[in-house]
């Protein structure tokens, strides 16, 4: 059984999320821990190393939310979980730093659900997204995005560089979601140079353990560019990215073509780093 945390809003629960609990919950039984977050207010902090501004830092609200919608959206996630045998829990109590806060559950889950369609979107869409790339960069699990409404993936398609953080996503995913093991999976290598696919054999041998239809190939497109319009080609499917890690480097290389898949809610989002 996974333990998996779902980030919902204080003031609507996302439905597209709960049918996906259903989902995994009919694959394998799950513990779904609700987390029902508070609004946010984005605070500049004054200063940081040799007096240059840090950012924004967000921070949960301290006028009291609404205890009486609060309390009804509680009951729509317990009620949905009862009625289709989802073993459930519900954790609310989010009165500092809601990053902090989420971060250090992370620690002790499997996986982290949200749907970034709709997470703090109160926020606007840019600061919506500097606060989703902020706790990705953070969390301590694998965290899996819906962009609203949830279609059986008929691809998958995974994001491959050759070194040691893509292959590690791409293995954490096999380990989590082994539901998907007759699903299409596209192993994709970004690179725009004559080079081929690195360690191409050693990745067959490892795809085959895991999956009955893998396709290993080269795509020679600026990712940053034309990753979203590729992806979208394809039809109904979900990305797999080693990203947001805690490395510069890493980070340098796929924060911008990924980051490009999450802002535009179209496809599930599968991103996991050490």
């Amino acid at each position: 059984m996974k333990k998996i945390l779902l980030a919902f809003d204080r003031q609507k629960i996302s439905d597209d999320m709960m049918q996906y609990i259903l989902h995994l919950n009919n694959a394998q039984p799950i513990a779904a821990i609700g987390m029902f977050l508070p609004t946010v207010e984005m605070v500049e902090v004054p200063y940081s190393f040799g007096g240059v501004p840090a950012g924004p830092l967000y921070v949960a609200e301290s006028e009291e939310n609404n205890e009486s919608l609060l309390n009804a959206e509680i009951r729509k996630f317990t009620d949905f979980c009862t009625a289709n045998n989802i073993e459930y829990k519900v954790h609310n109590d989010f009165t500092h730093q809601v990053i902090a806060k989420i971060v250090d559950e992370s620690r002790f889950a499997d996986l982290l659900v949200l749907d970034n369609a709709a997470f703090y979107a109160n926020l606007g869409a840019e600061t919506q997204n500097d606060y989703i790339s902020e706790l990705l960069h953070k969390l301590e699990c694998p965290c899996f995005m819906i962009p609203g409404v949830y279609e059986v993936p008929k691809n998958i398609i995974m994001a491959y560089d050759g070194s040691e953080q893509s292959i590690y996503a791409l293995k954490q995913f096999s380990y989590m979601f082994p539901e998907y093991s007759k699903t299409q999976v596209l192993l994709v290598y970004f690179n725009q140079s004559k080079e081929g696919v690195p360690h191409r054999e050693e990745m067959e041998e490892l795809m085959s353990y895991h999956y009955f239809n893998v396709s290993i190939f080269k795509l020679k497109i600026d990712p940053a560019k034309d990753l979203d319009q590729w992806v979208r080609d394809n039809g109904a499917s979900m990305f797999v990215a080693g990203a947001y890690s805690r490395s510069f480097f890493s980070e340098l290389f796929h924060k911008s073509f990924v980051n490009e898949i999450v802002k535009e809610h179209k496809i599930p989002v599968f991103v996991s780093h050490k």
